[in-house]
């Protein structure tokens, strides 16, 4: 074989080697791109309004409950309302947590704030009026609305980690709103 000859096979060799390797940094840039698209389609899969709604609802409600629980543990003279509020505290912060993690996989990553007409009444009471406005306001009537809001979710919703986080939180809400009414009957006598 010439010297012409080695050189032309050794230059086609280098070419299909090259060749291929431009290929396979294709292969795999096209495959890092689908697999990076195919997650942020799954990130950012539109949730519907219903589903939007009980997260924006379910968040304000979770973020007010702690509020006015924190509000509880400096304005409350009671040991029974203290006692409920620390409670509160440390379940809503745990189901806020679950419901952040489902929001920020859908690209809802604004934290939820609490409802300020509810905060805002109860901030400049104390002692016994502030326990009567809490109990009313925020261990029943919040509870109450609690409940029937995860109860739509559960059975409604749309995207199902948020019907399943919806349906696991369900008891939990329904023992706080026994607990609250327990409060309640004790505190009127």
């Amino acid at each position: 074989m010439s010297l012409a000859s080695r050189f032309i096979a050794l230059s086609l060799a280098a070419c299909a080697t090259l060749a291929q390797a431009q290929t396979e940094d294709a292969a795999s840039a096209a495959n890092a791109a689908s697999i990076t698209a195919t997650q942020n389609a799954a990130q950012s899969q539109k949730l519907s309004a219903t589903d939007q709604q009980f997260i924006q609802d379910a968040g304000t409600a979770g973020a007010t409950e702690i509020a006015a629980s924190k509000l509880a543990l400096t304005r409350s003279g009671d040991k029974d309302v203290k006692d409920f509020a620390q409670r509160m505290i440390a379940d809503h912060a745990k189901l806020a947590r679950n419901l952040d993690v489902i929001a920020k996989r859908h690209g809802i990553t604004s934290p939820p704030s609490a409802d300020s007409s509810v905060t805002g009444s109860l901030q400049n009471l104390k002692g016994a009026e502030f326990d009567k406005a809490y109990i009313e306001k925020v261990a029943l009537a919040a509870h109450q609305k609690a409940v029937e809001l995860f109860a739509k979710e559960s059975e409604k919703g749309n995207d199902v980690a948020l019907k399943a986080a919806a349906a696991k939180a369900l008891p939990i809400l329904r023992h706080h709103y026994a607990m609250a009414q327990q409060l309640a009957k004790a505190k009127a006598s």
